[in-house]
């Protein structure tokens, strides 16, 4: 496996296409065979919203520069009234490590 870099930002967390709500995130990269590019992070939303949303399957976000991401959530319990969890992210990530943070 070989780390990437990172990548952060800001963007609109959907469901099915409806948006959900603001959200930013910070998410490391990590290259490794026959997967290719894979990525976790955090996401960071109101804590009503992500108490709400939670342990879904059907979320994306869309970073303010256009990337689609598909999130899944890495923990099986959310703390009480947080705002912050760890989800693992596929989908639209970049594929040279120069578009990823060092």
């Amino acid at each position: 496996m070989y780390y990437l870099g990172g990548i952060s930002g800001n963007g609109m967390l959907t469901s099915r296409g409806k948006e959900i709500g603001r959200a930013s995130y910070d998410f490391d990269g990590f290259f490794r065979q026959p997967v290719g590019v894979t990525s976790c992070g955090e996401i960071q939303l109101a804590a009503p919203i992500l108490k709400e949303v939670f342990g879904r399957k059907d979320l994306q976000l869309l970073t303010d520069d256009g990337r689609r991401l598909d999130l899944t959530f890495s923990e099986k319990k959310l703390a009480r009234s947080s705002d912050v969890a760890h989800v693992d992210v596929t989908g639209e990530l970049p594929k040279a490590p120069r578009n990823w943070r060092h």
